[in-house]
C-alpha cells in the first residue's frame, strides 16, 4: 500500500462510483464521495457509512466545489439512455460543466484527475472493435448526443487543461459494464432482462437480438481504472476499459433465461435510433499500459448480478406487503 491519499469520487454513490469507493477505502485511502442523487442511491454506499474514512456530500458537480484532495475520479453523470434522455440540457451540463469545476478543482489543488469517458464517444462505429484512435461516428443532434457530444466534449477539456496547464489526467473510456448496484429501471440491457427474467416477464428484445455487445463485469473495470490511475504522468489515455468478449444480444437472453431458470420467452421490439449495432473494445493499450485484461467470465458475473437482483426484488416485494 502507498500513502494515504485524500481522493474526491463524484457520481460516488452511483453503480461504479459505489464500487471505486469501495475499492479505496479498502486501499485505505481518505474517500469523499460527492453524488447530487440523479441515479445515485444512498442504499448503494449505506454499507461505508460506519468507516472513518468515508465522506458524502449531496453537490451537483455543474456547481463549483471548494475541496483540498489529492486525487479526483470524476464518474458524475447520468449513463444510461432512459435518465440521461431525461433532462438531456442537464446531462450536457453535467458534463461539460462539471468537467470544467473538477479541473478547475485539479488546477487549484494539483491534483490527478481521473474523468469516466465512454465507448459512447465512438457511436455508431464503421470500425470494428474500435481502438483509441478511431474518431467515431456520432449523430451530434441525436436523441443521444446530449451525452455522447457531452462525453467527447469532456475528453476535448481534459486534454486542453492538460496542454494547456500542465494537468495530470487519466482518461478511460468505459464500454458496457454490469454487476451488483446497477440501477434496477436504468434500461440497460443486463440489468432489464435480469429483472425480466426473474419475474418470468417477457425478455424485450430490439429487432433480430443480433446487434452486439461486450460485457465487462464491475470488478475488473475498476481495477483499470486503478491501474490507469497509478501510472506515470506520461500515461493520459483515453484507454479503453472493458471486455473484448462479444455476444449478441439474444444470445444475452438465453444465457439470463437459463442462469435464472426462467420461464420468459423473447419478444421482438423495432431498433431504438442511432443504437449502435456493434460495440466490442480493441484493449491492446491497456494490456500494454496497465497490464490489464479482464478476468471475470460472463457466467460468473452474470450469477453475482442475479443474485442482487433477486435479493432486491424480494426486499422491494417484503417492503410492500409491510405497506398495505
Amino acid at each position: 500500500m502507498g500513502p494515504r491519499k485524500r481522493i474526491l469520487v463524484t457520481g460516488g454513490a452511483g453503480f461504479l462510483g459505489s464500487h471505486l469507493c469501495e475499492r479505496l477505502l479498502a486501499e485505505g485511502h481518505d474517500v469523499l464521495c460527492v453524488d447530487n442523487y440523479f441515479t445515485g442511491t444512498k442504499a448503494n454506499v449505506a454499507h461505508l457509512f460506519d468507516n472513518p474514512m468515508f465522506e458524502v456530500m449531496r453537490h451537483d458537480v455543474t456547481f463549483p466545489l471548494y475541496v483540498e484532495v489529492d486525487e479526483i475520479y470524476n464518474l458524475a453523470c447520468p449513463a444510461s439512455p432512459i435518465h440521461y434522455q431525461h433532462d438531456p440540457v442537464q446531462t450536457t451540463k453535467t458534463s461539460v460543466h462539471g468537467a470544467i469545476n473538477m479541473l478547475g478543482l485539479a488546477k487549484r489543488t494539483r491534483a490527478k484527475i481521473f474523468q469516466a469517458s465512454t465507448s459512447e464517444v465512438y457511436g455508431d462505429p464503421d470500425v470494428h472493435p474500435q481502438p483509441e484512435s478511431y474518431r467515431g461516428n456520432v449523430n451530434p443532434i441525436g436523441p443521444r448526443a446530449c451525452y455522447d457530444e457531452g462525453k467527447r466534449c469532456a475528453e476535448t477539456l481534459f486534454f486542453d487543461y492538460w496542454r494547456q496547464h500542465k494537468l495530470r489526467i487519466k482518461v478511460v473510456r468505459i464500454f458496457n459494464t454490469y454487476g451488483p448496484r446497477m440501477h434496477p429501471n436504468d434500461g440497460r440491457v443486463v440489468s432489464n432482462f435480469i429483472v425480466q427474467a426473474l419475474k418470468n416477464e417477457p425478455i424485450t428484445i430490439y429487432g433480430e437480438g443480433t446487434q452486439t455487445r461486450s460485457f465487462c463485469y464491475v470488478d475488473d473495470l475498476i481495477e483499470g481504472f486503478i491501474r490507469l490511475m497509478n501510472t506515470g504522468d506520461e500515461i493520459t489515455g483515453p484507454i479503453n476499459i472493458g471486455n473484448p468478449g462479444e455476444f449478441t444480444i439474444r444470445q444475452l437472453a438465453e444465457k439470463v433465461i437459463e442462469l435464472t431458470g426462467s420461464r420468459s420467452k423473447l419478444v421482438k421490439m423495432p431498433l431504438p435510433a442511432d443504437d449502435p449495432l456493434q460495440r466490442k473494445p480493441d484493449i491492446t493499450l491497456a494490456k500494454k499500459h496497465l497490464g490489464w485484461a479482464p478476468t471475470i467470465a460472463l457466467d460468473e458475473g452474470l450469477k453475482k448480478t442475479i443474485a442482487y437482483f433477486d435479493a432486491l426484488l424480494k426486499e422491494n416485494k417484503a417492503v410492500a406487503r409491510v405497506g398495505r
